[in-house]
């Protein structure tokens, strides 16, 4: 029995009963896994019988939606996917790839909701977006949808105030649609108590990959938001690992599984990194388990399906020499992040500056020495506009700050003129080599070109850039008021003068359109794979006329090329769970295909 087992393992050598509770641990998780999936194929079949009845089928856009707009085949299969699942009364996963237009298929759904009269008086429909996007879905809204009445709830604590008093005293009255965002709808207690009280329809998450971790409080306060439904939205249903995956199903379908959060997190928490056929069995299973359970919940089509007349997009990694100096600098970075005997020192701020250094050798500070600082530290303490004005208070100030960002300050003040940098040492660096010999061909072939970068500090050193080589240029970053950044956008796309477009890859690298550019350049590699990838479909999705080149700088010889092999690796997991191969399409029929045998439409129209 159990109690001498336990006996056999205290009392043996080398065992304890660590080993006997880890293992018993495995066993209670995969037996609840198990139970998860068969669940999970049954609602499945569920859905593909009520597919293949037909009765639930959408054949053509509805009416309510503008006339002169027409969506594509796969739209309407996405349209159908979406109306399948409000018929069984399962919440999804609407995960296409990133530039096929699920703002788009989302709008016609709940205009088809509203034509069929699916909605409930006094309960609209919440959509949670980043900030970032909030113009865009209203532009979408009014140009698919004007039918549907759309009300924001964003603005100033007052503003914000004034609209819960409204919708407290009076209702939502004729409201279909409630836009905000995710730092709005759970800023302070009155808003997440609102939104656990009222009768939501649909509460539908845009970019839901702010989703993927369970234990945040962001997740935890939005997963309380009372709504019939809910949908969520993302070109990038894994980023990491499975886990990641495994919350955004949590959130979507917290009921089903209510109580297995703490078994799906000790089986999915181990990230394969390997090919899947070369992995360890454990892992393969991992990768299995997980497609069994996501199978009935998310629907996914990559442009390379659906969308035949896209032009092509050609991807190259551009190796960047380090500029002489800057290879010094570098190589003296690695000597000093060793200790005594050799052995690497654990230290994100060693990697950080490793990583600074591989960009750009202004983003630390050689140039402005210590005696060059004391000089400067004496004048400014008797600037009249400067606050400090004891030197050594000063000193110790500009001591903390970068060359580039010293050269920024000191343009600033008519007494440290002189300190400036020349704009030889702005432009030198083996990236900013590199974008000698891209930008001016580029600029001659009417091309234009996307810039993105993970640091505000290289986007300063690139915007220096472009005006020491003349080039034309808008800058939109995590700063950028969100009330301009659709009109700098437009900007973009109308006015062909403008060669580059620098951002952020966090701010512009989410939901925006910039269709007019057909050059991206990655210019730093992010370790988290599909926030570069985020950014390249910025201009590769639809409505793109050209072919679209991306170019991904990695620095030689750095730390650079390291980050790069840990982001393949992430795309090659997401590759495994997202992908059925033949054998595996046999038994797990495609909800996609069906759909679209339903409708009479061929793969690929």
């Amino acid at each position: 029995g159990w109690i001498d087992l336990v006996t056999k393992f205290q009392t043996g050598k080398f065992l304890g009963t660590n080993l006997l509770n880890g293992t018993q641990q495995v066993i209670e998780a995969r037996e609840v896994v198990a139970h998860l999936m068969r669940k999970c194929e049954r609602i499945a079949t569920r859905t593909e019988n009520a597919i293949a009845a037909g009765s639930h089928s959408i054949s053509c856009q509805p009416s309510i939606l503008n006339p002169e707009l027409k969506l594509m085949s796969y739209q309407m299969v996405g349209l159908n996917w979406l109306n399948v699942m409000n018929s069984q009364r399962l919440s999804g996963i609407l995960a296409d790839e990133m530039g096929l237009g699920k703002t788009i298929q989302v709008i016609a759904f709940l205009a088809h909701l509203k034509e069929t009269g699916q909605t409930t008086p006094n309960s609209p429909h919440l959509i949670v977006v980043p900030a970032s996007t909030l113009e865009n879905w209203c532009i979408e809204f009014e140009k698919w949808c004007p039918t549907l009445k759309v009300e924001q709830y964003y603005g100033s604590p007052d503003d914000r105030r004034w609209l819960r008093h409204a919708w407290i005293k009076n209702g939502f009255n004729d409201i279909d649609v409630v836009l905000t965002t995710y730092s709005m709808v759970g800023s302070c207690y009155e808003e997440r108590k609102m939104f656990r009280v009222v009768n939501l329809h649909y509460v539908i998450f845009d970019e839901a990959h702010m989703l993927k971790n369970m234990n945040t409080q962001r997740y935890e306060n939005l997963i309380t938001i009372n709504a019939l439904h809910r949908m969520l939205l993302t070109g990038t249903p894994l980023q990491n690992n499975l886990l990641e995956l495994m919350s955004l199903l949590v959130f979507v379908m917290p009921d089903m599984f209510s109580g297995k959060t703490d078994y799906l997190k000790f089986l999915f928490s181990k990230n394969s990194k390997q090919n899947l056929e070369e992995a360890p069995l454990f892992e393969q299973e991992q990768v299995q388990r997980a497609k069994r359970i996501m199978h009935p919940f998310v629907l996914r089509r990559l442009k390379v399906d659906v969308l035949r007349d896209l032009p092509t997009k050609t991807t190259r990694v551009v190796e960047c020499a380090l500029e002489e100096e800057q290879g010094i600098k570098y190589a003296e970075l690695c000597d000093r992040a060793r200790n005594e005997n050799g052995e690497q020192v654990n230290s994100m701020t060693i990697m950080m500056d490793l990583r600074r250094m591989a960009n750009h050798p202004l983003t630390l500070r050689y140039h402005y020495q210590d005696d060059t600082l004391s000089q400067m530290a004496e004048l400014l303490a008797v600037e009249p506009t400067h606050k400090e004005k004891d030197p050594t208070r000063v000193l110790e100030d500009l001591q903390w700050m970068s060359d580039h960002q010293l050269h920024s300050m000191v343009k600033s003040y008519d007494c440290l003129s002189g300190f400036e940098l020349g704009d030889a040492v702005l432009v030198r660096s083996g990236k900013c080599l590199q974008l000698d010999e891209i930008l001016p061909g580029l600029k001659a072939g009417g091309h234009r070109v996307l810039i993105f970068s993970q640091f505000v500090f290289i986007l300063d050193i690139l915007e220096d850039y472009m005006r020491v080589r003349d080039h034309s240029f808008l800058r939109l970053d995590g700063s950028t008021p969100v009330t301009e950044r659709q009109d700098m956008i437009d900007l973009y796309n109308q006015d062909s003068s403008i060669f580059v477009f620098l951002l952020s890859t966090k701010a512009g690298g989410i939901g925006i359109n910039l269709t007019a550019a057909d050059t991206v350049i990655i210019h730093d590699v992010d370790f988290n794979p599909y926030n570069d990838k985020q950014a390249e479909d910025r201009c590769h999705r639809m409505g793109q006329t050209r072919p679209v080149q991306i170019m991904r700088f990695v620095s030689k010889d750095t730390i650079e090329e390291a980050i790069m092999r840990i982001a393949q690796e992430k795309l090659h997991l997401e590759k495994e769970v997202t992908s059925y191969k033949d054998d595996e399409i046999a038994e797990n029929i495609n909800v996609a295909q069906l759909l679209r045998e339903c409708l009479g439409i061929s793969e690929g129209s």
